[in-house]
C-alpha cells in the first residue's frame, strides 16, 4: 500500500505540472510541450549523451523527419510497421514521418565510398520520430506519439561485432550508474514475423549471446521478441520504488545493410557487406525523463535542476544585493532566480521548498553588511553563513562531481 502511494506522489503527470516541466494540448494529443524547466532537464540530459558520446568515439548525425515512402518500403518498416506510421503527399510524391532513425543512417553510411580502415563507425543521432499510438493507450511522457529516441548506428565489420557491443555495453552501465540506476538484461530472439534467414538470425543471437556470458552479465532469454531485422538485449532500470523500466537496447542487424546495398572495400580490395549495430540508451529522452521525474520525486540532484538556487531577500533593502548576487553565481554557470515578492521570509522558504529548488540564500542586514550568504538546503536547513566565494565554489564542486 505504501509503494502505490509513494508512486502516486511521485506521478510524473502531477509532478511535471506542479514544477511546471511539460504539458500536453488538444491541438496535439500525444505530442508534448516542453516548458522551460523542462527544456532545462532535457538539455542537460542532452549535454551528457554528448560528452559521453564524443569521449566513445560516436560522431553525431541528423536526419529528415520526413523521406519518400519507397525509402521505408526498402528498408520493410512499410510491410512490419505501416499501421503506426504518418503520411504526408508532396508535389505528388508520397511521404512518411520516420518512426525510427536507422533508414537515415543507413543512407549516410551509403552517401561516400567506405575502406575498411574506417570501421567501426559510430554514427548517433538525438532523432525525433513519430508513431502512431492509440488515444486511450498515452500517458504523459511515458507514452507518447512523438519523442526524441538517442539512437546510435554502428557499422562494423564481422570480426569487429563483438568488440563493439562489449563497449556499448559497458557505454550503458556508464550513464545508468550515473544516475544511480540498478538494471536487468533481457536477450530478444527471433519473432514470427522476421526478415533473412534462420541461420543469420542464428548466428546474430549466438554473437550477442558470447559477449553477454563474456562480460559476465546475468540475463534472461526473452523469446520471439527481437526486431524484426535482428535479435537485441534489452536493458530494464530499476527505480527507487523498485519499478522496472524498459529503456536501452542492442540490435543486431544483418538484414538492413543487405537491403540498402552497403558496402565498404577490404584489405584485399574486394566489397564486403558491414554488420549495422541498432543501439539506444535511453530508449527516449522523454520517457526517460519522465522515469528520472519519478525516482527523484522531481527532487533532481544539484546538476540537473532547473533552478538550482533561489535567493531570497528579507525585503526590498535587500533587493539589489539579491540582484548582484544573482549576477556572479549565474556568470559561474550556475541558474540562479530571485524571490522579489515582499511576502514573509518563512513563506518564501517553504514555497522554494515545495518547488524542489535544491539551495536557498537568505541575504538580510548582516548578509548585505558583510558582503556574505546565509545558506540552506533542501531537506538539510541552515548550512551557516560563507562568503560569494565560498559558496560558489561548494556548488560548482557538487556539481562537478555529479558530472
Amino acid at each position: 500500500m505504501f509503494n502505490q502511494l509513494e508512486a502516486e506522489k511521485r506521478n510524473h503527470r502531477k509532478l511535471g505540472q506542479e514544477l511546471e516541466l511539460f504539458t500536453s494540448m488538444e491541438e496535439a494529443p500525444g505530442m508534448p510541450f516542453f516548458l522551460p524547466n523542462g527544456m532545462v532537464i532535457r538539455n542537460e540530459l542532452e549535454n551528457l549523451w554528448r560528452k559521453k558520446h564524443q569521449k566513445a568515439g560516436y560522431q553525431e548525425i541528423k536526419t529528415p523527419i520526413m523521406m519518400k515512402q519507397e525509402l521505408w518500403e526498402k528498408s520493410g518498416h512499410w510491410n512490419h510497421y505501416q499501421e503506426n506510421m504518418y503520411f504526408s503527399s508532396v508535389d505528388n510524391q508520397n511521404y512518411a514521418i520516420k518512426p525510427m532513425n536507422c533508414p537515415g543512417a543507413l543512407l549516410i553510411f551509403n552517401s561516400k565510398r567506405r575502406s575498411y580502415r574506417e570501421l567501426p563507425i559510430r554514427f548517433a543521432e538525438l532523432g525525433l520520430v513519430h508513431r502512431h499510438e492509440l488515444s486511450g493507450s498515452l500517458n504523459g511522457l511515458l507514452r507518447v506519439r512523438s519523442f526524441t529516441q538517442d539512437d546510435a548506428h554502428l557499422f562494423v565489420r564481422v570480426d569487429q561485432i563483438e568488440s563493439e557491443i562489449d563497449k556499448v555495453l559497458s557505454l550503458i552501465d556508464e550513464i545508468y550508474s550515473h544516475f544511480g540506476f540498478d538494471y536487468k538484461v533481457e536477450l530478444s530472439t527471433r519473432p514470427e514475423e522476421y526478415m533473412g534467414s534462420e541461420k543469420i538470425w542464428d548466428k546474430a543471437e549466438l554473437a550477442l549471446e558470447s559477449v553477454l556470458q563474456e562480460k559476465g552479465v546475468k540475463y534472461q532469454i526473452n523469446p520471439g521478441d527481437g526486431a524484426f531485422y535482428g535479435p537485441k538485449i534489452d536493458f530494464h532500470i530499476l527505480d527507487s520504488l523498485g519499478r522496472s523500466w524498459q529503456c536501452g537496447t542492442v540490435q543486431l542487424d544483418f538484414q538492413m545493410p543487405q537491403k540498402f546495398n552497403c558496402g565498404y572495400i577490404g584489405n584485399d580490395n574486394n566489397l564486403h557487406r558491414p554488420v549495422m549495430i541498432h543501439r539506444a540508451i535511453f530508449g527516449s529522452v522523454e520517457r526517460f525523463m519522465a522515469i528520472l521525474v519519478e525516482h527523484f520525486a522531481g527532487e533532481f540532484p544539484l546538476w540537473l535542476a532547473p533552478v538550482q538556487v533561489k535567493i531570497i531577500p528579507i525585503s526590498d533593502t535587500h533587493a539589489n544585493f539579491a540582484s548582484d548576487v544573482k549576477f556572479q553565481l549565474e556568470s559561474v554557470g550556475l541558474r540562479v532566480e530571485v524571490d522579489y515578492r515582499a511576502e514573509k521570509m518563512g513563506l518564501k522558504i517553504r514555497e522554494a521548498e515545495k518547488q524542489k529548488i535544491p539551495y536557498m540564500i537568505v541575504i538580510g542586514d548582516q548578509e548585505m553588511e558583510n558582503q556574505s550568504l546565509s545558506l540552506r538546503k533542501r531537506k538539510e536547513g541552515n548550512l551557516g553563513v560563507m562568503s560569494i566565494k565560498e559558496t560558489t565554489h561548494r556548488l560548482i564542486e557538487e556539481i562537478n562531481q555529479m558530472i
